[in-house]
């Protein structure tokens, strides 16, 4: 199997013909993933410290505390407290996690059936939300009481949402599959009204 990382160097022969590329520099690449993960308002110390504990394990990489940069009293949360963590991967950390997302951590998930493709922006950046951390190998014996969330965002060279998608899809990324013949929206019909009785 291909890696990432293999595939990028042939991505310009198999994306020049439909977009017209005239040059391998025109070709997309994969320039950082950012992960990040909110602590929510808990005081838990030792929750705090799994969190930033197992995104290390995931990531391969200790990842940098987020503060709140003003008061929300709502959310009793006040200004220079930690409120999240943030990871940003470049290189080889970034391809290798890539490769076990899409190639493990992905299918591990229940009922999956691919990632949707409208989570690609007009910057050229996809943002995948995972609901359970445990989908990582590093991470599966994890107590379900401990699970948490976390946001991925790929962020690409390309600034065109079509060439993204189809540079993502040649790479390796799992959108979910779309069936033309049942977009096809069928006319609807509105029932005839009952002739009205004449008088007599």
């Amino acid at each position: 199997m291909k890696t990432i990382k293999q595939k990028q160097t042939e991505a310009y022969v198999a994306l020049k013909e439909k977009f017209g590329l005239t040059n391998p520099m025109q070709t997309p690449v994969v320039e950082k993933v950012i992960i990040s993960s909110g602590i929510g308002s808990t005081k838990d110390k030792k929750k705090v410290e799994l969190i930033a504990d197992r995104l290390a394990k995931i990531t391969g990489q200790r990842p940098s505390t987020r503060v709140s940069k003003k008061s929300i009293a709502s959310f009793k949360v006040r200004e220079g407290e930690p409120v999240g963590y943030m990871i940003t991967l470049r290189g080889g950390r970034m391809f290798d996690f890539l490769d076990r997302l899409i190639n493990i951590a992905l299918p591990r998930t229940k009922d999956f059936r691919g990632i949707p493709r409208k989570s690609i922006d007009a910057m050229g950046n996809y943002t995948l939300g995972i609901k359970e951390h445990t989908i990582f190998p590093e991470t599966s014996d994890e107590d379900l009481k401990d699970v948490f969330g976390m946001s991925i965002t790929v962020v690409t060279s390309s600034k065109d949402k079509k060439l993204t998608e189809a540079y993502m899809e040649f790479i390796g990324f799992p959108f979910k599959k779309t069936d033309v013949a049942n977009e096809i929206t069928l006319p609807t019909h509105k029932p005839e009204k009952p002739a009205k009785k004449e008088k007599k």
